[in-house]
């Protein structure tokens, strides 16, 4: 091998220890440490910590707050610490873990950090994407190009080594500077020179393997930033020896791993029992009358709330499916001016989809409202990117704009009444336009512009085949979700994260379109699925800050009016109760539930519009019969899923190889980001500042944060909200089946043998008794003691006569 094919070989090893950051204004929930995966999950947690410095586990005092309020059962407790060979009690036994976990002094400046100062100053300036008033010079070329350029005229940089005469070859460079150290420790050296501002390196590397607008235009690679890193840290004779930090699981984090297991433990039993009990009950009863309507959901955890106080104001049907539903698409919307992926991280997009106008009138009334709002938002932007310029706008604009400083400041829910008012003579873009769903023939891009006809079937037919439909009602509503918020830089990570941080609304468009073709309907009958000719499909989004469903029924006949209204009345019913229960979890008052969430909304110094998917533990694959009368409290996944219509298994594997990697990725963000916010979260909401807009720093400078804010995850300073648990999958279906799909699909079984989630499966062919994943295509069965518990907890109350 060539000592070119050998660094190129060596930088791609060693790139895969950290992971993929995207763009805050595309947020994207992912695991940090999925570049661990491949190992078990407390080996991986110390690697990564060596690496990057990150603790792994959660602390003493929050498995001190699980256990004060009965969060963990004592005798899975006991159980975890025998198998080690512990019997001191558990206080004695936080108390070593606390006692490991005291911070180390902090280290005096160094050379690398200095490498870090200069690096991430020409990083902001090099990748900010639209922000900037002035642009780096020669970005066209390249990062590292272009970085050759400036070093000569930064007098932060010493004029010595090879940073004073780069080669035009960035390869040239990094052999330059580790062709005296041994090739074996090549993969070391850029490890952790990667892993020395991770953020950076995530986000580059998202970059540089999506491509996209802001890619091509101005390029960077692994290649180029390691080049100029390793050049900066030859000028500051940075010693680049890599560690020989070991790698062996410590005594607290061994204990730390029982304490964590007992806890998961714990809710897992509830969670299998509630399920197993449902399970047993509603096999017994008999097929109910066709619903009044039915609304397709995400699986996020948010819409199980919302589905459950729906389903208790009238005879509704409600689903789980990914809130892209199932078509992997780029889109650029009516006002838009670059298109969006609109599916999940793992899978590429397929089609290019457009709105268009439909009716001119309406757009043209549109337009005029766009205009004045484009403005408006133009002054925005223009206060936040410079504090002088916003001084002097307000000082320019006189008391006017100070009223409505105040207003946003002191009485931000008239604020939000206003916008509804206001956005209320507003048409929006499905009011006058449809998505460009008719196969094209032509491409924007690498993309095909539409579907063939072929193809709008196969994916109507994939919905229903995975959700296990087999009967329709006169409504069936497709909602997909996104958030409302101001001031935050975090609002993408609230949309839907199966859209890539964007609103679902335009995946739910899409497929309501399509299921309403009448050639697809026609070709679906065919297929077997009994679509009467009275059911009618539309779209919707649900306001997960609100709990607010806007409809998209403009195309809905006359003759489905009445259950349209009913609809639209219970919807509202059921918004004003899920909003008692969320702001009662954020500890306001539940009895002003719609008017706290809209305060929150429209208040642009809430650091905590939602909650987000905080507290997220569970994710139940089955019929929605499992959980429609129990309250998870908005923590699990719910996807449906019918084993008796999937005979092949083909709908079960696609959720596994699909939503269950997409809920790892979301559950392992928030578990890493709760037990070390300062590197693998993004710090307090207070002390951030919004960089190039691609992410956030803490303070003026330093690295990307990657993860969530402190006001995600915590109710207090003191108080955690989310508990960090690791995802606990409950899965509706025969046993072996799901013992075929591990495996053939090596690694969804990695993840569950390396302990990065569980798995238990209630075989409904098998007297409904639960199996636990032991590892290795094993299995344990689940003690029937945890689903006479549940069946128990459950049972209807009855008055003594």
């Amino acid at each position: 091998m060539s000592t070119e094919s050998a660094i190129r070989t060596s930088i791609d090893d060693a790139a895969t220890t950290v992971g993929s950051l995207w763009p805050i204004h595309s947020f994207v929930t992912a695991n940090p440490l999925a570049g661990f995966e491949d190992l078990p999950f407390d080996e991986a947690v110390q690697q990564a910590g060596d690496l990057l410095g990150g603790r792994g586990y959660p602390s003493a005092e929050t498995f001190r707050t699980a256990l004060a309020r009965d969060q963990i059962d004592t005798a899975h407790l006991e159980a975890e610490l025998e198998a080690l060979g512990y019997d001191a009690s558990p206080e004695t036994l936080l108390d070593r873990i606390a006692e490991a976990e005291n911070p180390t002094e902090e280290a005096a400046d160094t050379a690398a950090d200095q490498v870090d100062r200069v690096l991430t100053k020409w990083l902001s300036a090099f990748l900010e994407e639209g922000s900037a008033h002035w642009s780096m010079p020669n970005r066209e070329a390249g990062f590292y190009t272009a970085f050759t350029g400036m070093a000569a005229y930064d007098s932060q940089i010493p004029k010595k080594g090879i940073v004073a005469e780069m080669p035009e070859d960035p390869l040239e460079t990094i052999e330059a500077v580790v062709s005296s150290y041994p090739e074996s420790q090549w993969v070391p050296i850029f490890e952790e020179q990667l892993a020395a501002l991770p953020g950076w390196t995530g986000f580059i590397k998202q970059r540089a393997a999506d491509g996209g607008v802001w890619q091509s235009t101005y390029p960077i690679s692994l290649e180029g930033y390691l080049a100029a890193r390793l050049a900066l840290a030859d000028a500051f004779d940075a010693d680049l020896t890599p560690s020989t930090t070991g790698s062996e699981v410590s005594p607290a984090d061994e204990l730390a791993g029982a304490f964590l297991r007992a806890w998961e433990a714990t809710y897992r039993d509830e969670l299998v029992g509630t399920v197993a009990a449902e399970s047993r009950a509603a096999a017994d009863e008999e097929s109910a009358a066709r619903p009044d309507a039915q609304l397709v959901f995400c699986i996020d955890t948010r819409s199980e709330v919302i589905r459950r106080h729906l389903e208790s104001v009238g005879d509704y049907e409600t689903h789980g499916y990914a809130g892209f539903f199932g078509i992997p698409m780029e889109y650029q919307g009516y006002d838009a001016e670059v298109a969006v992926d609109a599916c999940p991280p793992i899978l590429d997009p397929q089609h290019h989809i457009t709105d268009y106008p439909t009716d001119d009138d309406t757009q043209e009334e549109h337009d005029r409202w766009a205009e004045l709002r484009a403005a408006a938002d133009e002054v925005i932007e223009i206060l936040e990117a410079n504090a002088a310029t916003a001084y002097g706008y307000v000082e320019t604009a006189g008391s006017g704009y100070g009223i409505s400083l105040a207003a946003r400041t002191l009485v931000p829910g008239r604020v939000h009444d206003l916008f509804d008012r206001t956005a209320a003579r507003v048409p929006d873009v499905h009011e006058f336009c449809e998505p460009l769903v008719h196969h094209q023939y032509s491409y924007s891009g690498d993309l095909p512009v539409g579907l063939t006809t072929e193809e709008k079937v196969e994916y109507a037919a994939t919905a229903f085949e995975l959700m296990g439909w087999e009967e329709f009602s006169r409504l069936v509503v497709f909602t997909g979700h996104a958030s409302e918020t101001a001031n935050n830089p975090y609002d993408s990570s609230l949309d839907c994260g199966a859209c890539a941080g964007n609103p679902g609304g335009p995946s739910a468009r899409v497929l309501a379109n399509i299921c309403n073709d009448a050639e697809v309907k026609d070709e679906l009958r065919d297929r077997g699925f009994d679509i009467p000719k009275d059911t009618v499909f539309l779209a919707a989004q649900h306001n997960t800050t609100t709990d607010e469903v806007d409809l998209f029924a403009s195309d809905v006949p006359e003759s489905h009016a009445a259950e349209l209204d009913q609809l639209r009345s219970d919807l509202e019913t059921a918004r004003e109760r899920a909003t008692a229960e969320r702001v009662e979890s954020m500890g306001a008052d539940g009895s002003r539930g719609v008017r706290e969430t809209e305060r929150r909304a429209a208040d642009w110094a809430e650091t905590r519009p939602e909650w987000g998917l905080a507290g997220n533990a569970g994710f139940v694959i089955g019929p929605r019969a499992l959980t429609r009368d129990c309250d998870l409290d908005g923590r699990a996944f719910l996807h449906s899923y019918d084993w008796t219509t999937d005979p092949d298994g083909d709908a079960l594997e696609a959720i596994f190889t699909g939503p269950l990697v997409v809920t790892q990725w979301i559950n392992t963000q928030y578990y890493f980001s709760t037990v070390d916010n300062a590197v693998y979260g993004s710090g307090s909401k207070v002390t951030q500042n919004p960089v190039g807009n691609v992410g956030v720093y803490q303070g003026n400078g330093g690295d990307l944060m990657a993860g969530l804010p402190l006001q995600s995850l915590l109710a207090a300073d003191d108080e955690p909200y989310h508990q960090p648990l690791r995802l606990s999958t409950v899965v509706h279906a025969p046993v072996d089946r799901v013992t075929e799909i591990l495996a053939e699909h090596e690694a969804v079984a990695t993840l569950l043998d390396n302990e990065w989630l569980a798995l238990t499966v209630v075989d409904p062919t098998q007297d409904h008794r639960a199996f636990h994943y032991e590892g290795a295509l094993e299995w344990r069965p689940v003690t029937d003691a945890i689903t006479a518990r549940a069946e128990t907890a459950n049972a209807p109350t009855v008055a003594d006569d």
